[in-house]
């Protein structure tokens, strides 16, 4: 079913409505939703209706946001709760080594998901939240899952349209599989400016049972004091430590 179809049944209806909350996560006023799900009004307003005495949505003076009952589903998908919790502690002594801003985050599709961040003390404008989506392509995390991804995976990104977040983002798919290239070396990815004006940020990826990326985390700076030399063994020690945690885990 295609997202501007009014076929389906209500439940792939009401999915569709609380898809049209990412990336940005609202918020949307009823009309606004209609049309980016591609519903009638009055089938929108049934559904919005259903949504919030459900706790799935939540209304405010500025319209509809996702609603907190969200949260805490996600918070229990197994998969990713255990992930993040076996994180926390490498996250905690990344942030105290730098006092920037740190990710974790997981490919889901052509996107990162943030699974947990922690805030430095800068006042960086960023684009990331926990449960909120990027393009892989134009963020650290990103690149560094989709540098150990399987190569059909990659191709298949690399031959879709990229996407511009910035002014800065990579949308030659030659330079983006030469910065992949690197970064399968290295085994680290660096991103500036491409998610958000003034940011920079490195990330490594963090490998599960079997050798397989299965996330990856990453620091946050402003742009100007962007020092990759400095930032850089921390952030990979950080990976290595989850890592051998995961495998020991298996």
């Amino acid at each position: 079913m295609s997202r501007n179809s009014a076929n389906g049944t209500m439940l792939e209806k009401a999915v569709f409505l609380l898809d049209c909350f990412v990336p940005s996560g609202g918020p949307f006023r009823l009309t606004e939703l209609a049309d980016r799900a591609g519903l009638a009004k009055s089938t929108t307003s049934r559904l919005v209706a259903s949504l919030l005495g459900l706790g799935l949505l939540e209304h405010g003076p500025d319209g509809y946001h996702l609603g907190g009952r969200l949260f805490e589903l996600g918070s229990l998908v197994p998969r990713r709760r255990d992930l993040r919790e076996a994180a926390l502690p490498f996250l905690q002594d990344l942030f105290e080594a730098t006092r920037a801003t740190v990710h974790l985050g997981v490919r889901e599709g052509h996107h990162v998901v943030y699974v947990e961040r922690i805030h430095g003390h800068d006042s960086l404008a960023l684009p990331s939240r926990i449960g909120g989506k990027l393009p892989l392509t134009c963020t650290a995390v990103g690149k560094a899952l989709l540098a150990f991804s399987p190569p059909e995976l990659t191709d298949e990104v690399l031959t879709a349209p990229l996407p511009r977040l910035t002014r800065h983002s990579l949308t030659d798919p030659a330079r983006l599989r030469t910065a992949l290239e690197q970064t399968q070396v290295s085994g680290l990815a660096y991103e500036e400016q491409e998610a958000a004006e003034g940011v920079a940020c490195v990330a490594a990826p963090v490998f599960g049972p079997g050798g397989r990326a299965v996330a990856a985390l990453s620091v946050a700076v402003p742009r100007a004091g962007f020092h990759p030399a400095r930032l850089a063994p921390a952030v990979r020690t950080a990976a290595l430590g989850l890592s051998r945690t995961l495998r020991a885990g298996s």
